[in-house]
């Protein structure tokens, strides 16, 4: 299947999230922040199939990892996940960039379901609503 960088700062949530995924059969990395993401993309040169990203997160969130990975894996689809409502409006204008924003809290089938999406490269079901 594929293989996902998982960028979350919750670990109760990272957990959930990898496991997840891997029943789906995928290959997730976990990273604690963005900046840690960074870290990983660049020793992997960007080989992945995914970026799943928390928004609100110490060091860089996943704003700022998302633009940072559009500049330099611009293949490379991006899936955000906040349970703010500010953070998602941040998300804002980042439609050409980011695939869309799931709504914490979700559930495990909405999570794996949105996964599946972005790596297909379908559209999200419902019109994306960042307010």
């Amino acid at each position: 299947m594929a293989r996902i960088l998982l960028t979350e700062d919750d670990e109760a949530v990272r957990s959930f999230v990898k496991r997840a995924l891997e029943l789906d059969g995928h290959s997730v990395e976990a990273a604690e922040d963005g900046g840690e993401a960074v870290e990983v993309l660049t020793r992997e040169k960007g080989s992945f199939d995914l970026l799943l990203s928390d928004i609100k997160m110490p060091v860089m969130d996943g704003i700022a990892l998302a633009l940072h990975t559009a500049r330099d894996y611009p293949r490379l689809p991006i899936l955000l996940m906040t349970g703010f409502a500010d953070q998602r409006e941040r998300a804002n204008g980042l439609e050409s960039l980011v695939h869309d924003v799931v709504t914490k809290p979700f559930s495990l089938a909405d999570i794996r379901k949105a996964v599946r999406n972005a790596i297909s490269g379908d559209l999200p079901s419902e019109t994306r609503r960042y307010a």
